[in-house]
């Protein structure tokens, strides 16, 4: 779990565009993050393992 204050900072428009940085929306994890899904790999393979991620069968990986 990210702390509040950390999700809240990245949700803001930084100062200059290289201090953005992306964010997993439903977890806060900053490491690891699929732009493609818009989250990182642990709620990427979560969701895909209940089939709530459309056009992915499988989440081996």
């Amino acid at each position: 779990m990210a702390k509040l204050s950390k999700i809240a900072q990245a949700k803001r428009k930084p100062k200059f565009s290289v201090r953005a940085y992306n964010r997993c929306p439903l977890c806060g994890r900053p490491r690891a993050f699929l732009r493609k899904f818009n989250m990182c790999r642990i709620c990427f393979r979560n969701r895909a393992l209940r089939g709530e991620v459309t056009g992915v069968t499988k989440s081996s990986w």
